[in-house]
């Protein structure tokens, strides 16, 4: 589940139904699984549910999360911001409710925050039946077992990677977009980020797993996957193949009814014109980038650790621009980094101006426990939060004119879901154009209604302040089409 929604079954009530301990139907016991962070969480979130599905367990319906009617739940942390820890803790005293009602519950807490902090995890929530690591997701199971044999909580990190999490079974969220990781960890040492700590160092899959994995997607009904890496560029520097990332970009494109390849994330030090021209020339990877730029400031960059300046970064950006016109380009910005003057602010204001990102994920600093700027001193909160809201509002009327150039122009989108408060209601859908951008869709009256998984070309009709409407008169000689 995305980090920013809160399941049903944490905003109902607490059913006090209790729990008779047989499970019968319910296999080893009913489990849901809550998701904070990135899309690597959302993807081990997968592989976490296909190895307890392998084990005997079986994954809730709606009505019982709604209902609580639970056995086990799980937490899959992120430790990025120090928000995500707040969270963290928050919805584990949430579970804590459930548990209250349903003695027999387990809570399992995973992922970063529990390669990183697992001893206070377990001393303070004394409720937490197991907590385990992101490399050792396949101990889950047993550490259940164990938890249920003893009556005390279990406790299992490894540091070092024993196998891919990408060998480990996966249950997709999704029938028809898959995440296909290609790297884990990372090599960079930026002086603000934990992911070195919580994943290690980078390693990666051999190319031809992954390309066997993307083949087993496409025949399980998926017709898009993206590449997840910590830093999926650098894929290969390992073995000294500075090609690699590009060769499986192209290869992607030999897969027969993979219709979209996209990736994320990338680092701009790493991103060459190799890599520029196998996007462009490969047909089924989407003109999608997300792009992190940080800080506009290069003295903030070098104190950051990030290995390029603002003019490099341009004129990457430039060359992408120039191979593939249409790219829509994402980045992450870093508001308040400590040291951050008004100038290097408006450096990074400068920058934005100059990008046209079509949107962009800005945070206000964070410091995490162990990074070097945790050390350095901290900017006064007012400060940060006054430049924070500044380049919001610039970023947002930049993407307000980006997405009103879409008017009036035919797109194709894969459809992802239907739109409506009730199932019945199938005179509105949403997906996605190539590029990211979110469209909704309304279907003429006497039109095929396109199913999850159709791509629908259609004419945008408006821009809103984040996605697209195509509501398009196919009498007046407005496109709309489906294609299964």
């Amino acid at each position: 589940m995305n980090e920013d929604m809160m399941t049903e079954a944490e905003r109902a009530s607490i059913a006090a139904d209790g729990t008779d301990g047989l499970l019968g139907k319910r296999g080893k016991g009913v489990f849901h699984i809550h998701t904070l962070g990135c899309q690597m969480n959302v993807h081990d979130s997968e592989r976490i549910a296909g190895v307890l599905e392998a084990n005997g367990y079986v994954p809730a319906t709606e009505d019982q999360i709604n209902d609580n009617d639970l056995d086990l739940l799980v937490l899959n942390t992120c430790a990025v911001r120090e928000n995500a820890a707040e969270r963290m803790y928050g919805t584990i005293g949430r579970f804590n409710r459930v548990k209250l009602v349903r003695p027999n519950l387990q809570i399992a807490v995973g992922g970063c925050m529990a390669q990183l902090d697992r001893k206070k995890i377990a001393d303070t929530a004394q409720w937490v039946s197991a907590v385990f690591g992101t490399k050792n997701i396949e101990d889950l199971p047993k550490l259940l077992d164990q938890n249920r044999a003893t009556g005390k909580a279990q406790v299992q990190v490894t540091e070092q990677l024993r196998q891919f999490p990408s060998q480990l079974p996966a249950a997709r969220a999704s029938r028809i977009s898959s995440w296909v990781a290609i790297s884990v960890g990372c090599n960079n040492t930026c002086t603000f980020c934990i992911v070195p700590t919580t994943r290690g160092k980078e390693k990666d899959r051999r190319p031809g797993d992954i390309l066997d994995e993307i083949r087993q997607c496409v025949a399980g009904g998926a017709k898009e996957v993206t590449l997840l890496g910590q830093n999926v560029n650098s894929f290969g520097y390992g073995i000294g193949d500075r090609y690699a990332f590009s060769k499986l970009l192209r290869a992607c494109g030999t897969i027969d009814g993979l219709e979209r390849v996209r990736f994320t994330s990338p680092h701009p030090a790493a991103f060459t014109d190799d890599v520029i021209a196998a996007m462009a020339e490969t047909p089924n990877i989407m003109h999608q980038l997300h792009f992190p730029l940080q800080s506009g400031s290069d003295r903030i960059l070098r104190a950051m650790r990030r290995s390029y300046r603002s003019a490099k970064f341009l004129d990457i950006l430039g060359r992408i621009r120039e191979a593939m016109p249409d790219a829509q380009i994402s980045t992450d910005i870093i508001v308040g980094f400590p040291g951050e003057t008004e100038e290097d602010f408006q450096q990074t204001m400068d920058v934005v101006r100059q990008a046209r990102f079509s949107s962009a994920f800005t945070f206000i600093y964070s410091p995490r426990p162990g990074t070097p700027a945790a050390a350095m001193e901290q900017i006064p909160r007012d400060v940060v939060q006054d430049r924070f809201d500044r380049l919001v509002a610039l970023q947002e009327q930049i993407t307000e004119e980006n997405l009103a150039t879409f008017e009036g122009r035919d797109v194709e989108v894969m459809i992802t879901g239907k739109l409506g408060k009730k199932d019945t209601d199938t005179h509105r859908v949403t997906g996605r154009e190539k590029t990211g951008v979110l469209v909704h869709i309304g279907v003429p009256e006497g039109e095929p209604v396109p199913e999850i998984g159709d791509f629908v070309t259609v004419t945008v009709t408006h821009a809103g302040r984040h996605n697209l409407l195509a509501d398009p008169d196919v009498a007046a000689g407005q496109t709309y089409s489906v294609r299964h």
